[in-house]
């Protein structure tokens, strides 16, 4: 399956096109979306606050959940943080996913091609595979 960049228009792969896909989930809020009030990430409403564990924990729980519930392609087993406490600290770290690749899973065919790790940062807004 191809599908269309978001930004260039050009025809993009499968893979390509579900990393888009995480990118739109995890940066948009949820109801603000009029003919799908329940679609987003959830994560929008947590940035800005306080960084404690138990945040932390949410926000992973969240990401996590929202992978799954929205992107039937992708098959959530791990969610890592990237970077330094600095980088913490300053709002620059991301995320490093393990999930695993189901290419044909839009259309109910839940075999797994592979496990595929991909980091998302939340300060650009952007997915890319490892």
């Amino acid at each position: 399956m191809a599908g269309i960049d978001r930004t260039t228009f050009k025809v993009i792969d499968n893979l390509t096109s579900t990393l888009q896909s995480v990118e739109v989930i995890l940066s948009t809020r949820i109801a603000s979306r009029v003919m799908r009030r329940e679609f987003g990430g959830g994560t929008v409403e947590l940035l800005g606050r306080a960084i404690t564990p138990a945040l932390l924990t949410a926000f992973v729980q969240l990401v996590g959940v929202a992978i799954d519930l929205w992107e039937p392609r992708l098959n959530v087993r791990r969610i890592s943080l990237s970077g330094t406490i600095d980088e913490l600290r300053a709002g620059k770290a991301g995320f490093v996913f393990e999930a695993d690749y189901r290419p044909k899973g839009h259309l109910g065919d839940l075999t797994v091609e592979r496990v595929l790790s991909f980091s998302y940062n939340f300060t650009t807004g952007s997915a890319a595979v490892l």
